[in-house]
């Protein structure tokens, strides 16, 4: 993988997986509600909060799918991959001060199509937080970039 381009579609292979993990500050829970604009007293208001099932604020569930695009956009499968498709089923809050771990794994490549599909898992410590699955657009290795390749195989480098 390059700094600039993430791997390509011929250098992925099903079963490879890649993680990201954050602990949530309360500047990221107010930056987030002022870049999204969803400031649901859910998650900025703690006496609000309080008087709902969860007793405090909570993290908005779509900063645990930002950590996915995370994964995605910088690890596997890297920059230029584009985000065709996401699936997503929040199964728990998650809370200031969590540790929340974003990780993908490929389970389908589909090289006609240039499309890989990912299973997609939030968690924080042992719990499942978000599950779901997520599709990418992931470009080919350019031609001259295949003959380099093949050439160092041939080489033994």
């Amino acid at each position: 993988m390059q700094d600039l381009h993430g791997y390509y579609l011929e250098d992925l292979e099903v079963g490879m997986s890649a993680s990201y993990a954050k602990t949530v500050s309360e500047a990221d829970v107010y930056m987030f509600a002022g870049v999204s604009g969803d400031n649901n007293p859910i998650h900025i208001n703690e006496e609000y909060a309080k008087t709902t099932p969860f007793g405090t604020r909570i993290v908005h569930g779509m900063f645990s799918a930002a950590l996915i695009s995370t994964v995605a956009g910088t690890r596997l499968p890297g920059p230029g991959a584009i985000y065709i498709d996401q699936q997503i089923k929040f199964k728990a809050p998650v809370h200031i001060g969590d540790t929340v771990k974003a990780t993908l794994t490929v389970t389908e490549i589909d090289e006609r199509r240039r499309r890989v599909k990912m299973s997609t898992e939030v968690t924080v410590g042992e719990t499942v937080v978000a599950t779901g699955e997520g599709t990418f657009m992931v470009d080919r290795r350019p031609a001259d970039a295949q003959q380099t390749a093949a050439q160092q195989a041939n080489s033994g480098e």
